[in-house]
């Protein structure tokens, strides 16, 4: 008989425990998914601000670039109709130029740069030098390939590049005492506005544009004059690369963060209805417990 009588003592104890974790599970449920809801909706006010300022830092990348080709185009042709080619009997020594920045969140624009030059890297690491333009290039390839990264150029893309930055950098590649026979200027194409190639120019030491036969088609062409020409060029090409960097940068990152938004937008739906239903069947679960004490008790 006392065994029943606790038995039957403890049994609503039990129970009242049991009601008591349920409810507090459905607090806590509650209190986390409106932590959650809050912390997403802040993330979408983010990501549309974010998407805004970067619509419009696109339109004024994307009139600059058009000043910026003929850079661009003028010093290609100067290569393109000399003709030149790095000597085969020679052994190479090539420089890879990445043209990336110091910001984040754009899509894979960083990243495909940093997988061609990868791919170059792996058919011939022990003659090729990286010159890193932005710290996103070199945050990816220094792991694998650290001891080929020459130098690295920071604070870029903070503001739009100017003429003068590609300058330094020219300057920069030039003085660092790396005498490179040939190389690549590594960038990412602009095409549309949801759209951008990663491409490739080719790059010539002094050396080697000195022993092509077609520059007798330029008079008055000694060694300091293609000297000063090749060090303008350089400074055109990464000038004019960099633009259409910094304007695939902005483009990517709009898109980016549009596409943030509305995956930010989906989840607040959700994490709203489940919210909803996890509230009334706390609800629901407090009216049945009252409506069963009531009954008790008569």
């Amino acid at each position: 008989m006392m065994m029943q009588r606790v038995t039957a003592f403890l049994a609503p104890m039990a129970v009242e425990a049991t009601l008591q974790i349920q409810q507090q599970r459905g607090m806590a449920t509650l209190k986390a998914i409106s932590i959650r809801l809050k912390s997403v909706k802040n993330i979408q006010k983010i990501t549309q601000s974010m998407k805004m300022v970067s619509a419009a830092k696109y339109s004024r990348a994307e009139r600059e670039l058009k000043a910026a080709r003929p850079y661009g185009v003028g010093a290609q042709q100067f290569f393109e109709k000399t003709d030149i080619k790095a000597d085969e009997k020679e052994e190479p020594k090539k420089l890879l130029i990445g043209i990336t920045s110091d910001r984040g969140l754009c899509g894979a624009v960083h990243t495909g740069v940093a997988r061609f030059i990868r791919g170059e890297l792996g058919k011939d690491e022990t003659n090729t030098k990286v010159f890193c333009v932005g710290d996103k290039s070199r945050s990816i390839l220094a792991r694998l390939y650290g001891k080929n990264i020459l130098m690295v150029a920071n604070e870029v893309g903070r503001l739009p590049p100017t003429f003068l930055d590609a300058s330094r950098i020219a300057h920069e590649v030039l003085k660092c005492g790396y005498d490179y026979t040939e190389g690549q200027i590594v960038y990412n194409r602009f095409k549309s506005v949801v759209s951008y190639q990663c491409t490739s120019l080719p790059i010539y030491g002094a050396p080697t544009v000195e022993k092509s036969d077609k520059l007798v088609l330029y008079d008055s062409l000694d060694s300091e004059v293609i000297k000063s020409y090749l060090e303008f060029s350089l400074a055109s090409l990464i000038f004019y690369t960099m633009k259409e960097g910094a304007c695939s940068e902005q483009s990517s990152r709009m898109t980016a963060m549009d596409n943030a938004s509305k995956n930010a937008g989906e989840m607040i739906e959700k994490l709203t209805l489940t919210f909803n239903r996890t509230r009334q069947a706390v609800i629901t679960r407090e009216l049945i417990e009252i409506i069963s004490g009531a009954a008790a008790l008569d």
